[in-house]
């Protein structure tokens, strides 16, 4: 490349991506903090995701549940709490600190002034009103242990005030003090979600007060989160860091900076590694296939996607938002889509294009892959057993297959 940085190429970022998360079958871990800690954050705006994730990577898929529901709800060795980009995220506990100081510090700000700012226009009463109100409910909260919002607004009757938003304009509604309450404070870190009222597939949660964690000056938070990432999906460009994170490139730059980051060279530019990591990574092993959720965070980890997703296979695999749908994985690279119809089969389709040899000269989509992503298929299937699983963001593929 001549510029004396060493070159990553593709095949060897794939082979990062299936060990270090946990994808390749001899990378995959016994337990969901073990998931966790590789990922560093699991997706969690849909609840399914997290278990499905979890899943895919763990040696006995049939713990899945149990073991997931007893690191969430039981031991809190996980918490699902706001993160970056203002999205729901399952975290190891340990990182809580670290992920609240980093990026939510600042979009709490954001959201309580425009809470505060609504309710003004609205007529609704003041900031005043609302600090007393948030004092008595998670006092409540605390009483109870874990509550619905509705629970929550029994034992303090003022949360189910209501205020339009938005008046006079297309998107125009009405909103619940608990609802935006209950939001911020999640973002705060004052409030976590709970168990969810149905089964791992309800996005129905209860709330808690959420557990006591250190503060962290956030340039310090920022370096700790960024060294977690990088270990874990390096390299990657600023542009994947600025996106992962939705942080400045300012910030993304001084954190870089800050954990003697080190420069390489990838097909579409200057990525970065943590140090120590420069030294080629071998192959995983026999070729992989797997089934990851929609959502899943090897699909979404990255903004640059080409060198495991072909742009030609995007339009079937994402909804109008840019949320990835389930995706079929065979060696390092993204090869269709699957679904669960409604009597439970999972079924699965290898987009159009797929099938042959890709731009680096992997082999295509032939006997020995499709046997695997059947087996694949089959060992999703049996433990999900009699749940039926729709994925919150639908895809075109995902919905015709689904059936």
């Amino acid at each position: 490349m001549g510029d004396g940085l060493r070159y990553i190429g593709v095949a060897e970022r794939r082979a990062r991506l299936a060990l270090r998360h946990r994808l390749a079958p001899r990378a995959r871990v016994a337990t969901p903090e073990a998931v966790a800690d590789a990922l560093v954050a699991l997706h969690g705006s849909d609840p399914a995701t997290v278990y499905l994730a979890v899943g895919a990577r763990l040696a006995d898929p049939a713990a899945t549940v149990p073991e997931t529901d007893r690191a969430l709800y039981t031991d809190r060795s996980m918490v699902r709490m706001h993160g970056m980009r203002h999205t729901v995220f399952v975290f190891p506990t340990e990182l809580t600190a670290v992920v609240h100081a980093s990026t939510g510090l600042a979009v709490a700000a954001r959201e309580r002034a425009n809470l505060v700012k609504d309710m003004a226009k609205a007529g609704a009463p003041d900031a005043a009103w609302l600090a007393e109100v948030e004092v008595s409910a998670l006092a409540a909260l605390a009483r109870l242990g874990q509550a619905t919002a509705a629970e929550l607004s029994r034992e303090e009757p003022r949360l189910r005030e209501q205020f339009v938003y938005a008046a006079g304009k297309k998107y125009e509604g009405v909103h619940t003090v608990v609802t935006r309450l209950l939001r911020v404070l999640g973002v705060e870190g004052k409030v976590v979600r709970g168990r969810p009222l149905g089964s791992w597939t309800s996005s129905q949660f209860r709330w808690a007060v959420a557990p006591a964690h250190r503060e962290l000056p956030t340039a310090d938070a920022q370096s700790e989160l960024l060294r977690h990432w990088l270990t874990a999906c390096g390299p990657a460009t600023e542009a994947d860091l600025k996106w992962w994170t939705g942080w400045r490139v300012t910030d993304v730059r001084r954190a870089l900076t800050a954990i003697g980051a080190r420069a390489v060279t990838l097909d579409e530019g200057t990525g970065y590694v943590v140090e120590g990591d420069e030294e080629p990574v071998a192959g995983a092993g026999e070729p992989w296939a797997a089934l990851l959720p929609g959502l899943d965070p090897t699909a979404m980890g990255w903004q640059g996607r080409d060198w495991y997703l072909a742009p030609e296979l995007r339009p079937a695999l994402f909804d109008y938002s840019g949320n990835v749908g389930p995706t079929v994985w065979w060696d390092g690279r993204v090869v269709g889509s699957w679904a669960q119809r409604s009597d439970g089969e999972v079924v699965w389709r290898i987009l159009d294009g797929a099938d042959a040899k890709d731009s680096e000269g992997a082999e295509g989509v032939g006997s020995e892959a499709k046997a695997a992503i059947g087996a694949q298929a089959e060992r999703l299937g049996a433990w999900l057993g009699a749940t039926r699983v729709t994925p919150r963001f639908r895809t075109p593929v995902e919905k015709e297959l689904a059936g």
